[in-house]
């Protein structure tokens, strides 16, 4: 996980430990599970299919309520926006195929220059790979340097799901990490999840992912996960998939409209 120096790690706050950036570092394809290569793509058919991601170029979504993210697939222009646990606005433009290296910052409207900048930049970048991995992990299946492999089934609450098992080799912030998907038989959507993060011991965490609906070219999104144990909630709404965006909200600090 990034590094936190006060004052500005408090954009962090519900930054929570899943962090695998999404085809961040390039890796040789691991052996194929035909099995759960072949799960892979009843989930993916599930999602709305590989045409209907690819023309997806724009999502706008909303973290716990905390934070917001604008994120230009095509381009990795991203700009996140929200509230720091100190009641300051902050403001935050940047290309994620830059790690978290380059970008500009404001808080409360003025910019933000030297150490403050570089970190207020590189926790951007931490919240777009946890944020971004909560809301679209199911499509990442495939992606380099993730390794499949079909665990089984398992019933719960009287569903009987076939399971999926993440693991990682060279990508992400926390490549030790594990991660179960519990995919629904009929629809091919992932109704929960489970993970062991490294620094972690099992029993693994398990939260159900809830309110899926379409959006854009036909995609699946969930915004909404309750973990099993407590009952608690996290929502990734309101989400939209629009088929253009300003290029302001890339470009300016001042407050995007939605």
């Amino acid at each position: 996980m990034p590094r936190k120096r006060a004052p500005y790690a408090a954009i962090l706050t519900l930054l929570l430990p899943l962090l695998w950036a999404p085809a961040a570092v390039a890796e040789s394809a691991a052996p194929a599970d035909t099995q759960a290569d072949a799960l892979a793509g009843r989930v993916m058919e599930g999602l709305g299919g590989e045409e209907a991601w690819a023309a997806t170029r724009y999502l706008v979504f909303e973290f716990a309520g905390r934070r917001s993210h604008w994120w230009d697939r095509y381009t990795g222009r991203h700009r996140v926006e929200g509230t720091t646990a100190d009641g300051e606005r902050f403001v935050v433009l940047h290309d994620v195929h830059d790690q978290g290296k380059a970008g500009r910052a404001w808080i409360d409207g003025q910019p933000v220059t030297g150490e403050g900048a570089a970190e207020l930049i590189e926790n951007a970048y931490a919240a777009w790979v946890n944020d971004t991995f909560w809301l679209i992990s199911p499509y990442k299946l495939r992606d380099p340097g993730v390794h499949l492999a079909a665990a089984g089934r398992e019933t719960v609450d009287g569903v009987t799901y076939d399971k999926l098992h993440l693991s990682f080799g060279n990508v992400g912030l926390t490549p030790g990490d594990q991660y179960w998907m519990f995919v629904d038989p009929e629809t091919g959507l992932v109704a929960r999840w489970e993970y062991v993060l490294e620094s972690q011991e099992p029993p693994p965490t398990a939260w159900e992912w809830k309110d899926w609906e379409r959006y854009g070219a036909g995609i699946m999104l969930s915004s909404r996960r309750v973990r099993t144990s407590d009952g608690r909630e996290l929502t990734l709404g309101p989400i939209e998939v629009p088929e253009s965006l300003p290029d302001s909200v890339f470009t300016s600090p001042e407050p995007v409209t939605r």
